[in-house]
């Protein structure tokens, strides 16, 4: 069970082939989205969404306004995480943040605009039936919102008690976990999987999500930043609470693997092919940036 690498490649030619319709006045705006859209990386948030639709027999292809707009909005989600305001970072995916290259300002309407442009993809692009292409509206509005990524983005910000392990999970399920979730259920959406298997779904990346934070959280401790393309010992500089500093190192890393075996136990429930959630999973265990 590998990673499926060959839906990261068709995705990636699906956003170099994007166009905004912009007015010749603001390419400039649309220059910055590009920028940093294109930066690389795996894309497991729209990977996820494609091989959960090809679990229930439908072919990625089909899905790739969706998943564009998911990784056009988790863009934007970085693209203001690296704000001076929040964490203030210089470098991302290997080279200098939006802001850093475009300036705060140009930065801040870029993720903005990618935000918009996502949802204006899959009004235009997405086939499907209405009535599911508004429920995948609403489930990454939900997603991305007071209720998710928003949300959680706020109690970081404003910050938990020291020692609080669940309110640390709430945290991170919300700021992390919600759109890993969104990814998993919009795929299992739009290819028509029945209610049972969209239940065992939400089920498996809700640990899923769990396991990518706690991960992020180990590797910005022992990670390198040529590796990670980041800067590392971000949590520390920022005085912020994660699974390891909570934990500890040692306890944190027993819980990413524990994390791992149960997404893979309730993997097992859901029906279809899911070979490549398995590899998707795995590589989220053992990735090194």
């Amino acid at each position: 069970m590998s990673y499926p690498d060959e839906l990261t490649r068709l995705l990636e030619s699906n956003l170099k082939e994007l166009a905004y319709g912009e007015m010749p006045e603001v390419a400039p705006l649309g220059e910055a989205m590009q920028y940093s859209l294109l930066a690389g990386g795996k894309r497991v948030r729209p990977v996820l969404l494609m091989a959960t639709s090809q679990a229930f027999g439908r072919q990625p292809e089909e899905m790739l306004p969706t998943a564009a707009a998911l990784e056009m909005i988790h863009t934007y989600s970085l693209i203001h995480d690296d704000l001076p305001s929040f964490d203030d970072d210089d470098l991302r995916r290997g080279q200098p943040t939006c802001h850093v290259k475009f300036g705060e300002n140009v930065a801040i309407l870029a993720g903005d605009a990618l935000f918009a442009e996502a949802f204006r993809l899959i009004c235009e692009r997405q086939q499907g039936d209405a009535a599911v292409l508004l429920e995948v509206i609403r489930e990454i509005s939900v997603a991305t919102g007071l209720k998710g990524m928003v949300g959680g983005q706020y109690l970081d910000v404003s910050g938990i008690p020291d020692d609080d392990g669940e309110a640390l999970r709430l945290l991170h399920s919300l700021k992390t976990g919600r759109l890993i979730m969104a990814c998993v259920h919009c795929g299992g959406l739009l290819a028509g999987a029945p209610e049972k298997e969209l239940t065992n779904l939400r089920v498996f990346a809700a640990e899923l999500g769990l396991l990518f934070q706690i991960k992020d959280d180990i590797l910005d401790v022992v990670g390198e930043t040529a590796v990670l393309g980041k800067q590392a010992g971000t949590d520390a500089r920022l005085d912020r609470h994660t699974y390891v500093s909570v934990y500890g190192l040692e306890e944190a890393e027993r819980l990413a693997l524990r994390s791992r075996d149960e997404a893979l136990k309730a993997l097992d429930r859901v029906g279809g092919s899911t070979e490549a959630l398995a590899g998707i999973t795995n590589y989220i265990y053992e990735r090194h940036q």
